[in-house]
Parts: C-alpha cells; sequence; structure tokens
C-alpha cells in the first residue's frame, strides 16, 4: 500500500511540476484592449464598444487603445471631422494614436495632430508590442 501511494505522490508530482514554473502576469485578471483602424468613421463603433466591455469588465477593465493608421490619417487633423470622436474618447477612456510612418507617407506634421491624439512610431508595431503584453487586439 505504501508502494502505490509513493507512486501516486511521485507521478502527481511529476504532472504538476511543469505548471508551477509558468510566471502569471502581475495584473492578469486587467482586460486591456487595441484595435488598429484604417477608417475614422469606424471611431464611433469602436468607441461604443470600449464602453460596453468596460461596463462589461467592471474593475478588471484596464486600457482601451485605438491605432489609426493609412490614408485615413489625413483626416485627423480636421476638427470638424474629429471633434465628436475626441469628445467620446476623452469621456469613454479610450486613448487614440496615430501611426507615425502613416504621417510620413502623407506628409503631415505630428505637431498638427489634436493634443488628445498620441503619436507613435509604428502603429503595426505598436499593436505587436502591445499584444505581447497581454491586450486583446482587432484589427479593422
Amino acid at each position: 500500500m505504501k508502494k502505490y501511494i509513493v507512486i501516486l505522490v511521485a507521478i502527481f508530482t511529476f504532472l504538476t511540476a511543469g505548471k508551477s514554473v509558468a510566471q502569471v502576469p502581475v495584473n492578469s485578471n486587467v482586460k486591456n484592449y487595441i484595435v488598429l483602424t484604417r477608417n475614422i468613421k469606424q471611431l464611433k463603433p469602436i468607441i461604443l464598444a470600449a464602453e460596453d466591455l468596460a461596463a462589461e469588465d467592471g474593475s478588471q477593465f484596464g486600457k482601451f487603445k485605438v491605432i489609426i493608421c493609412g490614408k485615413t490619417i489625413t483626416n485627423v487633423t480636421q476638427m470638424d471631422k474629429m471633434a465628436p470622436y475626441l469628445e467620446m474618447a476623452e469621456k469613454n477612456h479610450v486613448e487614440l494614436y496615430v501611426c507615425g510612418l502613416s504621417l510620413k507617407k502623407f506628409k503631415i506634421a505630428p505637431k498638427d495632430m489634436p493634443k488628445q491624439i498620441h503619436v507613435t512610431k509604428n502603429g503595426l508595431l505598436y499593436d505587436f508590442q502591445l499584444q505581447k503584453e497581454g491586450y486583446m487586439s482587432i484589427e479593422l
């Protein structure tokens, strides 16, 4: 009987040993989101999704970031088009970013961006970096 108990303990220890080595992120229960979009008209439904996720996640809701890339970047400097989105984003704690590579391609100076919008050097790279940190990501 002792032999069987020793064997069972040894098997259990062997099977669970690999699991104890894995590291759990410090904020593993916080849910962070990143969305990459090429169309500013998608900002309204994206921000509404952020609002719903914040309500659904409750205290586990972390950060919600949106990166704007591509030709639509030319619309971002037009305050008449951006004002409603900027207001919605601020109200729902959504951080807006533009892709620096897109700014260069379409010859837009970062200083021409509204103050609420951050510039990241490379939108795709930033998206991948955030995914490695555990952000849930979607590209539209």
